[in-house]
């Protein structure tokens, strides 16, 4: 798996994910638990992966609609 990027915005995550769903393209997120940790403030980033094969795509799509970083 390989990281798109990492965010603290729980809404970027959401919509990149649902923009890649809408692609074919399957994302994970990762450390969203993380919160129960940190007292749920929010200062943890979370990760979005997706599968090796599908990071080009995923990266072109993300830079495409203005949500790369």
């Amino acid at each position: 798996m390989k990281e798109l990027f990492r965010s603290t915005d729980p809404v970027r995550i959401s919509r990149a994910a649902s923009l890649l769903e809408g692609e074919g393209i399957t994302s994970f997120e990762m450390d969203q638990h993380a919160s129960v940790l940190e007292g749920s403030i929010g200062i943890l980033p979370r990760r979005l992966m997706v599968a090796d094969r599908d990071e080009f795509m995923a990266r072109a799509i993300l830079r495409d609609l203005g949500l790369d970083e």
